[in-house]
Parts: structure tokens; sequence; C-alpha cells
């Protein structure tokens, strides 16, 4: 039976209502799960022949959790920052084939082998960061082939051991410029040809969708999302981004595991996704680099008792970014997230928001997925600019 004791150290478990410290303490792994977590003085009896890490006074934390990327893509969108920058809306950009159509036809051109080269070095950009589990998003193919070989690289990526990967099936990012003037068509040919061969062949563990003027309408988007859930892919959705578009109420309808973004959501959606236990993924990323005017409404989100999440939105235009405690500092600083919400929002509840109920706290029974810091407390991850980098890290007891 294989033992991992961690010692002379800090725990920050992330169980209750905040962060969980325990300083001076102890942590056991037997065969890959936590078996003891707690004061160093109460360790249980430890099998014969297991192996101790000395921490030094460095502080143990759950290995975090990136709940929403679109990591795996073709191209480079520097230019739109820059038009942005001067004045440009997104949605100028987009309706001149900038933004996710640009992509869209840059990663149909891309080799499997290029598109796992480039995403391999952003996954592991992340896991510098403290990053064990992380989501990924197709959505830029928009068609069967490309689709299918972005969900494959991303399933590629898990079996490398650097991080563990899920995987969503954006298929209603857009719609793509053969299907331009029949968006119905489309969400025909996807719901009823390629979601199931998705599904049947493991390539996807949840869906997404864009509910947004730019892409996706309600009707749309409901369409989609319950043919999703029909097949038994968990939910996501990409709501009231740019503008109030009821994302928040339609994902609460559907049981969705998050609403994401949410800048503009309103104070009925917000009460619904408390209702239904709907976790607000906030993407300061995004925010930043649109500029937009409006922070997502958190102050609903606590009155309503909505889970918060937190996570880097990586893509080539709108967030390319790959450090999760950078984006840790901007909830803090542009969302007013407190310090016990901001940890939370890159373990236990983005955990949830991804339906993971293995991980994200430092508990007996979960995986031992693990970070190691040297900070002199978890807040000083939030006060930074990302500078922290993380010691190391475990997969289920396993050194990376």
């Amino acid at each position: 039976m294989s033992q991992l004791v961690f010692r002379n150290g800090n725990l920050a478990t992330m169980s209750g209502e905040g962060l969980g410290v325990i300083e001076q303490g102890a942590l056991v792994v037997t065969n890959g799960k936590i078996e003891y977590a707690g004061p160093e003085n109460a360790l249980p009896q430890l099998n014969p022949g297991h192996q101790e890490i000395d921490l030094k006074g460095s502080w143990l934390t759950p290995g975090l959790i990136d709940a929403h990327t679109h990591l795996v893509y073709a191209g480079n969108r520097s230019d739109e920052h820059i038009r942005r920058r001067a004045g440009v809306p997104y949605a100028e950009i987009a309706a001149q084939g900038g933004g996710i159509r640009r992509t869209v036809r840059e990663t149909r051109a891309a080799t499997s082998d290029d598109l796992k080269s480039d995403a391999r070095k952003r996954l592991k950009q992340l896991a510098r960061g403290g990053v064990t589990t992380i989501e990924i998003k197709s959505g830029y193919g928009l068609d069967g082939a490309t689709e299918r070989r972005c969900l494959q690289v991303a399933r590629e990526l898990g079996d490398e051991g650097v991080a563990s990967v899920t995987t969503t099936y954006l298929g209603a990012h857009g719609f793509p410029p053969e299907f331009q003037d029949q968006p119905e068509a489309y969400l025909d040919w996807v719901i009823t040809e390629v979601m199931p061969g998705i599904v049947r062949d493991h390539l996807a563990d949840a869906a997404d969708a864009f509910c947004e003027r730019v892409a996706c309408n309600a009707g749309q988007t409901r369409r989609y999302l319950q043919a999703a859930k029909d097949l038994g892919l968990k939910l996501h959705l990409h709501a009231d981004q740019l503008t109030d578009g009821g994302g928040g109420e339609l994902a609460a309808s559907l049981g969705a595991l998050s609403a994401d973004h949410l800048e503009y959501c309103s104070e009925a959606s917000a009460q619904a996704m408390g209702k239904a236990g709907t976790v607000a993924t906030l993407l300061p990323g995004a925010y930043y680099c649109l500029q937009e005017p409006q922070a997502p409404p958190v102050q609903w989100f606590r009155e309503y008792r909505v889970p918060m999440a937190v996570a880097t939105d990586c893509n080539p235009g709108t967030s390319p970014v790959t450090n999760l405690p950078l984006m840790m500092h901007m909830a803090s600083t542009l969302f007013g997230l407190t310090v016990d919400e901001a940890w939370q929002g890159v373990t236990k509840n983005a955990a949830r928001a991804l339906g993971m109920n293995d991980r994200g706290e430092l508990r007996p029974g979960l995986r031992a997925d693990l970070a190691l810091w040297d900070f002199d407390h978890p807040q000083d991850l939030l006060a930074s600019l990302g500078i922290y980098e993380c010691q190391g890290t475990w997969l289920a007891g396993q050194a990376v």
C-alpha cells in the first residue's frame, strides 16, 4: 500500500466557508487519496515504509482547477487587440470576419500535431501556476472533423500526466461560414450528426454554447443544450457577457453546472442560479481585455448564495492568458472578491463548476491533487501580479 506523508508545513484545506488554514499541519496520501489532513501532532499511525516530504514551512493547497479554457486553437489575433484599443468594438470585429470565425479558419487549417504542440505549451504554463485540473473546450472548428480533432487533442493532453483534463463540446460557439444564413440547419446537423458521434466516442464530458447577439439566441441555445443533456452530457453556458440575454436564468432552468462570464447578469438570473445551484464562473481576463463597462454582479451572487468560480478563459483573442493566480488577483481587484472567495473559486467551487466532487479540497477521501507554495500566507497570491510560481504539484498523489 503506497503512502506519502507531507510534514512540517501549513495547509489551506478549503474545507468549510473559508481557507481552512491549519498551521503546523500534515497530510497523508494513501493510494492516491487523502487519508488525513490536520495538525501534525495528531497524525495517525503510518504504514511501514511510507515516504515523507518535508514541506520546510511551505504551504500545501488543493491543486488549482481552471474551469473554463479554449486551450486548443491555432493562429494569433494580437492585431485585434490593437484594433479594440483604437475603439473598434468586438462585435464589429466579429462582423468583419474576425473574432471566433478567424480562429475557426486558422484552426481548420492546422494539423493535429501543431494543435497539440501549441496547446501543450499553454497547458504547461498553466501547470506552473499550480493547475492540476483543466477544462478544455472545442468550438474553433465548427465542423465535424475539426471539432473531433480538437477534442481528441485535449484527451491526449490529459493522458500526458501534466494535469487532469475534462473536455467540453462547444459546437454552438457560433455559426460557421458555410451555414452563415442557415443557423437552424447548422443546429439540425450538429444535433443529429455531430454530437451523437462525439458522445459515442467519449470525446466530450460536457457541452457548452455561446448565448449572445454575436452567436446563438436563447431559443437556439436551449435547443442545443437540451439535445446535449438528452445525450447525457453535462452543461455549461457562455452567458450574459455582452448583453443581458437571460443566459443565467436559461442555464439554471436546464440544470447547467455553470454559467460563465455574466457581466450583464440580471438579478432574476442570479436568483435562479442560486436556487438551481448553478456556479457563476467569473472570467476577469476577458472582462479586462474587452474593457467591459460593467462587472459581474458579485453582490447578487453573494445575496442569492451562488457559488463563484474563477477561470482564465484562455483563448487567442479576448483572454490570451495562462496564469490562473493572476486571474485570482484580477478577480480581487476588478470584481471585489475576498481572499476566501478567490481561493475557493479556483479550488472547491471550480470543482463544483465541472461536476467533479472528488477534488478541490484537502479532505479525507478526495483525490490527492496538490499544489505546493512558498508564500507566507495564501493571501499573498492575490496581492501579487502572478509572481508566485508553484513549487510543485501532485496528481492523485503522483508528483508531476
